[in-house]
């Protein structure tokens, strides 16, 4: 199975047993900061739960109009439980996290992971299974420790992984070929069923569910070419997947939970060459988002929205072939030209996880400088004589 993923999502499954050596880490709160005026302390201190002390916050807030002039948010995790900060805190100190679809340090997955480890969430993560057997051997020999470099210094601790094939809800699904393939040998209990089940037996229940998977066979083919087989391939991994997850893991998420996928402007923009059925796919699960979090809301209490984040350099994202072209475009015409990182898209999934967000569901989040609110490209030469503004470098 060729794992043609969008621009910025991962394409992945897992398998059990990783506990990596080093892991002690004191993760502390997310921090959004601002300057907050025009509200007594007291009333702020209670609407926002602020935990810093009075002191620290008179230096900030004056009983001035309110106004609030530039908000910075990131994970962080605190070297020391006894230093005091000002802010707003993302806390998921207690929390559990799986995020389906790690299978590398570069993708938007890993780094939802390491925003949600920074804010004090326990990590699981889902590795596609032919993948699986690299990944945690590149754990094990610590060629991902560098990115594993959380904010206080201390490295992401990744409690287990599991092999997973999302593409299959239960082993009634797997077809010959593949339980024979010698890319499964060895690993079992890797069904999207099973793995719920299995990560039920091991800890009980979740509050964090991450969809990082996309996979597009013949996502290089105009739609006109693309085949049926391909079509439905790309939407049984990239969209249906995504039900299948929350089918058999919000029996096991908390109330008050969240859960978050990872989408793509070309769900309704047309991209050229993102083809494959994979801008089908992406629009079914920008489409489902809303209607799982009605059912998932009414019946489990749990949010459900997805990030469309811009293009990454990531090893997935460069199976469509023309990744650079579309992070150079990005570039030359989004309201923000730099280059989106994908620390910006983890601390957006901490921001969604976290009690912060708890009235936010059915959402499609853009994480892409604003390049989706752009008409035009405005590096067209048609534009030439016209005064657009740039970026001063």
């Amino acid at each position: 199975m060729a794992s043609m993923a969008a621009s910025s999502l991962q394409m992945a499954t897992a398998r059990p047993c990783f506990s990596s050596s080093r892991r002690a880490f004191k993760a502390a709160p997310t921090m959004v900061h601002g300057n907050c005026k025009g509200a007594s302390l007291a009333k702020l201190s209670s609407a926002c739960h602020i935990s810093s002390s009075v002191q620290l916050f008179e230096r900030s807030f004056t009983s001035s109009l309110a106004k609030f002039d530039k908000t910075v948010v990131r994970a962080m995790s605190s070297p020391s439980e006894n230093k005091q900060v000002s802010g707003l805190p993302i806390d998921l100190k207690g929390k559990r996290a799986f995020i389906a679809g790690v299978a590398d340090d570069n993708g938007y997955g890993w780094a939802i992971a390491k925003a949600l480890a920074a804010a004090g969430a326990e990590i699981l993560v889902g590795t596609w299974v032919p993948a699986l057997n690299i990944f945690e051997s590149s754990l094990r020999r610590g060629k991902f420790d560098e990115s594993r470099v959380l904010p206080d210094g201390s490295l992401m601790e990744i409690t287990k992984v599991y092999p997973l094939d999302a593409v299959f809800d239960n082993l009634e699904d797997v077809p010959e070929d593949i339980k024979t393939n010698k890319r499964y040998a060895g690993s079992k209990n890797w069904t999207v069923q099973e793995v719920a089940e299995s990560v039920k037996n091991d800890f009980g229940s979740i509050d964090i569910l991450v969809h990082s998977l996309a996979n597009g066979p013949e996502v290089t083919k105009p739609l006109l070419e693309t085949s049926r087989k391909g079509y439905l391939a790309a939407i049984s991994a990239s969209s249906y997947s995504y039900i299948s997850l929350l089918k058999y893991f919000l029996p096991i998420t908390n109330p008050g939970g969240s859960s978050i996928s990872l989408t793509y402007i070309a769900s309704e923009r047309i991209i050229p060459g993102y083809g494959g059925g994979m801008s089908s796919a992406k629009a079914a699960l920008e489409s489902d988002t809303q209607v799982l979090a009605f059912e998932a809301g009414r019946k489990h209490r749990v949010r459900v929205n997805t990030i469309s984040a811009g293009p990454l350099r990531s090893r997935a994202a460069k199976a469509i072939g023309f990744i650079d072209m579309m992070i150079d475009y990005s570039l030359e015409n989004a309201p923000l030209q730099k280059e989106l990182s994908a620390e910006e898209v983890g601390n957006t999934a901490a921001f969604l996880a976290s009690p912060l967000a708890s009235a936010i569901t059915g959402a499609v989040i853009y994480v892409d400088n604003g390049l989706h609110a752009m008409g035009v490209g405005v590096d067209s030469p048609i534009f030439k004589d016209l005064d657009i503004p740039k970026t001063q470098h």
